[in-house]
């Protein structure tokens, strides 16, 4: 990650559409080809690299979830 490049935060390389945005997406329902209309330079494979991360970052940490998710 490049501090100045979206604030440091990871994001999609070649691009600057966060890893975050992706992620949200994805958490409020929205499918995989949508997000790809709504954000052109992204792929498939790097929507599928964003969850990757996601999930590497969750086995690395503790993450609350909100109360009756699981």
């Amino acid at each position: 990650m490049d501090p100045q490049v979206c604030h440091g935060q990871a994001c999609i390389r070649g691009t600057r559409i966060m890893v975050s945005v992706v992620l949200d997406n994805l958490a409020a329902g929205v499918e995989i080809p949508e997000i790809i209309t709504s954000y052109p330079p992204l792929t498939d494979p790097d929507i599928r690299a964003a969850i990757a991360y996601g999930a590497d970052l969750a086995r690395d940490q503790v993450v609350a979830l909100p109360s009756g998710v699981l």
